[in-house]
């Protein structure tokens, strides 16, 4: 990438980073709301009915599921709604005057859901502290599985808001492909207390690697090994990494 490329790259990225926090209160507090309810309903009805990890309360089993749950689900919401917005009002124009490479528009994107998906999981993190102080057994795990889950969804929010030419596209993306993905995914749950039909439909899901390897960085234990998690996860980003930079440098539904 050149100077000019990462110089804008560096200007978009900015300007992402703070189309969603002018809004914070509804991109980022209304995220962490929803999460504590989540934690306040779920953890009060099966406290003292489940036990996923012997020693582990299941309120502070489900907190590392939470702030995974919110960091996948914002990724994927800053990067989609940005581009199908300016779509729709005509601005992204202004961006296809610039000399800017399909990389810097990619890593700009990124980057900037990056920045909201981490920062929604660390507000989650620190409401959360209060019902259960979090045990960091390999806290490298934490760090990885989170950068690496939110470029992912990132990059799929990036495919999504290309693809999308309405809004009403664009919840379907959301609500048929990645929100019964992040809930089959082991949020609220050990897959291993699944039938095994559904233990085997979840091995195929990334999501579950994504959120089995967060929680790993917690309590050092988890339902697959954290390696195995993070070659699917990598592989997974790679995957969807590749199909996002071709679409930018083919100009797919935004240069016609």
């Amino acid at each position: 990438m050149s100077a000019t490329s990462l110089a804008g790259a560096g200007t978009l990225f900015r300007k992402e980073v703070l189309r969603f926090w002018k809004v914070a209160f509804q991109t980022v507090a209304a995220p962490v709301l929803t999460a504590v309810l989540y934690l306040l309903i779920f953890g009060h009805v099966l406290e003292d009915h489940v036990q996923v990890y012997p020693g582990v309360r299941y309120t502070s089993f489900l907190i590392p599921g939470l702030v995974m749950m919110s960091v996948l689900q914002n990724s994927f919401a800053n990067s989609s709604s940005s581009l199908i917005q300016s779509k729709i009002t005509g601005n992204l124009v202004f961006l296809l005057v610039t000399p800017l490479s399909h990389l810097s528009w990619f890593v700009a994107y990124v980057g900037a859901s990056i920045v909201r998906g981490l920062t929604v999981g660390a507000g989650v993190m620190l409401v959360t502290v209060w019902f259960a102080p979090p045990a960091l057994a390999q806290p490298w795990w934490i760090v990885i599985f989170a950068a690496l889950g939110a470029a992912m969804l990132g990059t799929l929010g990036l495919i999504a808001g290309l693809w999308a030419e309405k809004f009403d596209q664009l919840a379907a993306f959301q609500n048929f492909i990645v929100m019964p993905m992040t809930f089959l995914s082991g949020v609220f749950y050990s897959v291993h207390s699944l039938p095994p039909f559904w233990q085997t439909v979840s091995s195929l899901n990334p999501f579950f690697y994504m959120i089995d390897g967060f929680r790993h960085g917690f309590f050092g234990v988890s339902d697959i090994s954290p390696w195995i998690s993070l070659a699917v996860v990598g592989s997974s980003f790679l995957v969807v990494a590749t199909i996002a930079l071709h679409l930018l440098k083919t100009g797919y539904k935004i240069r016609s």
